[in-house]
């Protein structure tokens, strides 16, 4: 089984800025990947999310957000840490910004990674 890793924030942003959003893509699949690891669920894959987001244009991904949300919001709590509302939150940040979701959802993976 694979184990969640830690990632260096910044230079996830800077690559995904350099790539011109290549690298984004793929940290998208892993973002999406490692969220379902630490949650414990088996949900939809990175890939099949990075498919279903380009397919629909991008209105998949502002579900995707909202679920991972959810998704860290359980980790959490089944870690005995405190959670909040993160669906909403990453929601709204992928609107306005979707990289800023990825940041902080990044940052939540590497506070739970082993």
């Amino acid at each position: 089984m694979r184990t969640v890793s830690q990632k260096n924030i910044a230079l996830c942003i800077i690559l995904t800025l350099v790539t011109c959003g290549i690298y984004g893509l793929y940290w998208f699949v892993c973002l999406t990947d490692d969220t379902n690891i630490v949650a414990g669920e088996a949900g939809t894959s990175g890939v099949l999310a990075l498919v279903l987001t380009l397919v629909t244009c991008g209105i998949y991904g502002l579900y995707w957000a909202y679920k991972c949300g959810e998704k860290l919001d359980k980790a959490k709590t089944d870690r005995g840490m405190p959670a909040s509302n993160g669906g909403v939150l990453y929601l709204i940040l992928y609107i306005f910004g979707g990289i800023i979701a990825y940041a902080l959802i990044q940052n939540e993976l590497n506070k739970m990674a082993n």
